[in-house]
């Protein structure tokens, strides 16, 4: 299994559209992908940063999801007026329960 990580710093004003962004649009867009096998979305309300996971099947699916992945970043980005542009990682899941 692979993971994306995408971290951005927000307005800690806006958290709450974040979430409200993340759980009808994001949710809604990766679950329709191939290889989607679930997502966690972290905030830190006093700061405005947010972190998404997700986690694909194969990395194969993981990169084919990329350009979408790219473009629900952009528009989270403004949703919370990000002060700078987000830190995308990738990871290979090594250890899950």
């Amino acid at each position: 299994m692979f993971a994306r990580v995408s971290t951005i710093q927000g307005k800690p004003e806006q958290t709450e559209d974040g979430i409200r962004q993340y759980r009808e649009q994001v949710m809604s867009a990766v679950k329709k992908m191939a290889g989607f096998k679930g997502a966690y979305f972290l905030v830190d309300r006093k700061s405005g940063k947010e972190v998404s996971i997700t986690l694909w099947d194969t990395e194969k699916n993981l990169q084919d999801s990329t350009k979408a992945a790219d473009q629900l970043r952009a528009q989270a980005s403004q949703t919370v007026a990000a002060s700078k542009p987000p830190i995308v990682e990738i990871y290979e899941v090594a250890v899950q329960p």
